[in-house]
C-alpha cells in the first residue's frame, strides 16, 4: 500500500515536472533582446541566432512580398558584401502575450553604409511567437516598409503652362492643375495639393506614394494627367 502511493506520489512529480518544462513564461524584454541578436547577426552573416530562434515550420514575409520557409529563410542569411556595413535597431515595441503565445510588434530602424554613402530605412515588423515544449521560437513574420517621400528636385516652370488646365476621369470626376508663385497645384473635390518636383516632369504629393507625370499627344501638347501607383496608371484626360 505504501509503494503504491509513494508511486502515485512519483507519477504526479513527474507530470507536474512536466508541465512546468512546457510553461516557461517569457517577457517583452526578452523577445526584444531575442529580436536584437537577430539583426546584429545580419552584417557577420551568422545563421545561428535565425537557426534557434526560428520555427522549423515558420514562415516569413518581407517588405518586398517575398515568403520564405526556415529553409530558404537560413540561406538568405549570409555577410554583407566587402564595402557595405549596417546596422538594425528595434524600436517602439510592443508585445500581447497570452498563455504560450507572444506577438511582438516593433519597428526596425536601418542605417547602411555602401562604401561611404549612407541609406536609412525603417520597417514596421510584426513576430509571431509560439511555446513548445518549453522552447518560444517565432513561426510566423510579417514587414512592411514606411514609405519616405523622395528628395525634392528642381521644376521647370517654364513647362507649367502645358501642365495647367482641367483633367477628367469620368463624366464629374474631375481634377485642376494651377500653378501660383512657380508652384504647381492639383486640386479634387476642394482638396488642394502641391506637386513637388522629383524632376522637372515628374511629381509627387508629400506623404502619398505614388508620382504624377503628364502625358503628350501626338501633336506634342499636354493632353492627360498620368496618376502612377505602384506601377499602374490611372490616366485623367485633359479637357480644358
Amino acid at each position: 500500500m505504501i509503494l503504491m502511493k509513494q508511486l502515485a506520489l512519483i507519477k504526479f512529480l513527474s507530470a507536474a515536472t512536466i508541465v512546468c518544462a512546457a510553461d516557461v513564461p517569457i517577457t517583452q524584454e526578452e523577445l526584444v533582446r531575442r529580436t536584437q541578436e537577430l539583426y546584429d547577426s545580419l552584417v557577420s552573416g551568422n545563421q545561428a541566432p535565425w537557426k534557434k530562434h526560428f520555427a522549423d515550420d515558420c514562415t516569413f514575409a518581407d517588405d518586398k512580398g517575398r515568403f520564405f520557409d526556415k529553409a530558404k529563410l537560413i540561406a538568405d542569411i549570409t555577410p554583407l558584401p566587402a564595402g557595405c556595413s549596417g546596422t538594425i535597431k528595434v524600436e517602439n515595441a510592443q508585445s500581447r502575450i497570452i498563455g504560450n503565445t507572444a506577438i511582438l510588434s516593433y519597428d526596425a530602424d536601418e542605417t547602411e553604409t555602401i562604401f561611404g554613402q549612407n541609406l536609412k530605412a525603417r520597417y514596421h515588423i510584426t513576430d509571431t511567437w509560439l511555446q513548445r515544449n518549453g522552447n518560444w521560437q517565432i513561426v510566423a513574420n510579417q514587414a512592411h516598409r514606411y514609405y519616405k517621400d523622395p528628395a525634392v528636385g528642381k521644376a521647370d516652370a517654364k513647362k507649367f503652362a502645358d501642365f495647367i488646365g482641367t483633367y477628367e476621369l469620368a463624366a464629374g470626376q474631375t481634377r485642376s492643375v494651377t500653378s501660383e508663385d512657380d508652384k504647381l497645384f492639383v486640386e479634387r473635390n476642394g482638396k488642394k495639393e502641391q506637386l513637388l518636383p522629383e524632376t522637372s516632369e515628374l511629381f509627387f504629393r508629400k506623404g502619398v506614394e505614388g508620382r504624377i507625370l503628364f502625358g503628350d499627344a501626338a501633336n506634342g501638347k499636354v493632353d492627360a494627367l498620368i496618376d502612377r501607383r505602384n506601377n499602374e496608371d490611372v490616366v485623367w484626360k485633359k479637357t480644358r
